[in-house]
């Protein structure tokens, strides 16, 4: 999208087109009749703006509650916090009672909107799109007033008068590709060294796939995780972190596993439950906490499967009932599956080099029965689980 297009946008005429789109259903059959009709009303590239605006702001609807009033580019979209995520991690810095924050590299506004509902929020951006999408964004919010955009390049802007830092460095190149390496973020996370003097209180969101050997010591890590899938991670520093060094935490329900919790549980064959742990704890290297927690063992030291004779609810994993286990072969899995009338798998896999779909149609299944098939190691050995969801 243009500058230009976008600010067109915020004009009555724009507004106008951009409220009729909201009532209309474009679909693949229409959309090309729509584009053309618009692009002769108001030219190609409002045209453009206008049913991107509409298409996207409809795709955020999971993401933000005011997303019908919001403006975004598919990238910026992807990229951005959930509004569950910057809310929950909006709270760190309202308990700190900080009145003066930065939001560094600060996109389409995804965690603006939910810092300046409680401090003055020192916006900085380099794409003048992003950042002027930002600024209507939190204004959609009712935050406006405590909006300060600033256009500038991170790697040449000097330290700002604020309290705490939120930041969000890049993390994929010109070509979209992810960017794993903290040295290798747009810009890299020493960037933010030079500011320590004058702001210590930090949040740094980087990729949940971080290597563990490139983290700072003096931070706290947090994976977050939104309805079991894990969104991103996080280091707080200065009076941001918490006493814990890892943590896990899912939303929406808040819940937070930390290495404060004890550790150290038993490795040991299958018991009547499996446990598959959420990705956040996996992530956060909490397995042996959460084992510890729910009395349960590993059934392999490198797997991060838990098993125990009796099942209890928990919010950090999903729960199985566990019908057989036996060594892999694929041909006794077949005859097995057969002989239990299985036409359907669910098939999950942890430290086993098959794949998933590979294998079912090597099964050949054609019953009518269905159950979960784990493909994992078992003190070593490759072994396959069978087992149905528990209904706790």
């Amino acid at each position: 999208m243009e500058i230009e297009a976008f600010h067109f946008l915020l004009t009555p005429a724009g507004q106008a087109h951009l409220s009729a789109l909201a009532q209309m259903e474009i679909d693949a059959a229409n959309h090309l009749r729509v584009a053309s009709q618009l692009s002769d009303e108001v030219g190609p590239a409002r045209a453009h703006a206008l049913l991107e605006t509409a298409l996207l702001r409809r795709r955020a609807i999971g993401k933000f509650s005011r997303a019908d009033q919001m403006y975004f580019t598919r990238d910026a979209l992807q990229q951005a916090s959930a509004e569950v995520v910057s809310t929950y991690r909006a709270r760190r810095f309202a308990r700190a009672g900080f009145s003066r924050l930065a939001d560094l590299g600060c996109g389409i506004g995804g965690d603006a909107l939910a810092l300046t509902a409680l401090a003055e929020v020192i916006a900085v951006e380099w794409d003048p799109l992003r950042l002027a999408m930002a600024q209507e964004n939190v204004r959609a919010y009712g935050y406006g007033h405590h909006f300060w955009p600033l256009q500038a390049d991170l790697l040449e802007l000097s330290p700002l008068p604020v309290e705490a830092i939120f930041a969000d460095p890049g993390r994929r190149d010109e070509y979209g590709r992810r960017i794993y390496s903290v040295h290798d973020y747009r810009p890299p996370l020493n960037f933010l060294d030079r500011w320590r003097q004058q702001a210590p209180h930090q949040a740094v969101k980087i990729s949940p796939g971080v290597d563990y050997g490139e983290l700072p010591a003096d931070v706290e890590v947090e994976f977050i995780s939104v309805d079991g899938e894990v969104r991103e991670a996080l280091l707080w520093s200065g009076d941001l972190r918490s006493p814990a060094g890892r943590r896990a935490t899912l939303l929406p329900g808040g819940h937070s596993l930390t290495d404060k919790q004890p550790d150290g549980i038993e490795t040991g064959p299958p018991k009547a439950f499996l446990y598959e742990p959420d990705g956040a704890i996996i992530r956060a290297h909490l397995v042996q906490q959460l084992g510890r927690l729910l009395g349960a063992s590993k059934i392999d030291e490198q797997i991060a499967y838990l098993t125990a004779d009796r099942a209890q609810p928990t919010p950090y994993a999903r729960c199985y009932i566990l019908e057989d286990a036996f060594p892999f072969q694929l041909k006794r899995l077949r005859a097995y599956l057969r002989q239990r009338n299985i036409g359907a798998v669910t098939i999950k896999k942890r430290g086993s080099p098959l794949d998933p779909d590979h294998l079912r149609g090597r099964l050949k299944l054609q019953g009518e029965e269905q159950c979960i098939v784990f493909l994992t190691k078992v003190e070593g050995q490759a072994t396959v689980l069978i087992g149905q969801p528990a209904r706790l």
